[in-house]
């Protein structure tokens, strides 16, 4: 059964606490955090949070990381370290994976040598040291093509790396620049259909869900893409809007999808 969940991101200046428990009373069945939504590592204060989780019946996840591997030797060399942070943060919170970014990968990094040596292993790197605490890596498109989510796959090449499939981050998304357009050179489905046998987890965004229908992308269309590749894990509503009320814009998002998932 698909687990419906909630970015904490989808909730602007509020806390880790009052986020699970907002979820609770949403009948969520999954959360998802970045790493700088904890006050600290103090293992007493994180003992406290999965705690929290536990008591609410709120698993976790994922963890998102934020950075990527495309800068000089000192600045991948931290986001490694950060990543590495980030899996034992997971562990000890009990969540089964930790998020990375993609993004649009110059032809040079910071070094001034090609980018892609380096990129994969910054990648390679995090999932081995991820597999050695039982942790999965999944790379989000942000924002990519679904050809180059494959071929960072291949190269790669790490049982525990695979997916955050992000249904509204792909190049010539409308959740990209310009806001609320979609380029035309660019199918995201295509990308999609590309990506979600790979995927662990799937980020699915929203922007203007006040009718109860989400207007930007087509989630109809989405809907069946997940529904024709199998995918049995978690969902996680992603609020991106403008609107105040976000507690309520993800309450129709989580109806919204439910009704188009109902008796998958």
């Amino acid at each position: 059964m698909i687990k419906i969940g909630s970015n904490y991101l989808s909730l602007k200046d509020t806390s880790i606490e009052d986020f699970i428990k907002t979820a609770y009373d949403l009948r969520l069945d999954v959360v998802d955090f970045h790493q700088r939504a904890f006050e600290s590592t103090d293992p007493e204060y994180l003992s406290s949070i999965k705690a929290l989780c536990l008591k609410y019946g709120m698993p976790i996840g994922y963890i998102g990381v934020s950075g990527l591997f495309h800068g000089n030797a000192e600045e991948r060399d931290e986001h490694a370290k950060t990543s590495k942070a980030a899996v034992d943060l997971a562990a000890f919170l009990g969540s089964p994976l930790i998020r990375l970014f993609c993004a649009t990968i110059p032809e040079k990094n910071g070094d001034g040598d090609d980018t892609w040596p380096a990129m994969v292993a910054g990648y390679q790197e995090v999932a081995d040291y991820a597999a050695t605490k039982g942790i999965g890596v999944g790379l989000q498109n942000h924002p990519v093509t679904g050809d180059t989510m494959l071929e960072i796959r291949e190269k790669v090449d790490r049982p525990n790396f695979n997916f955050i499939m992000d249904t509204g981050q792909w190049t010539g998304s409308p959740g990209s620049s310009p806001r609320g357009e979609t380029d035309p050179a660019h199918d995201i489905y295509k990308y999609m259909e590309q990506t979600i046998p790979h995927a662990m987890y799937v980020r699915c965004k929203f922007y203007v869900i006040e009718s109860g229908k989400e207007e930007w992308i087509d989630y109809d269309r989405i809907s069946e893409i997940i529904k024709g590749s199998g995918f049995n894990g978690s969902i996680s509503i992603v609020y991106e809007g403008e609107q105040e009320d976000r507690v309520e814009q993800v309450r129709l998002a989580a109806k919204y999808l439910r009704e188009l998932l109902a008796g998958y």
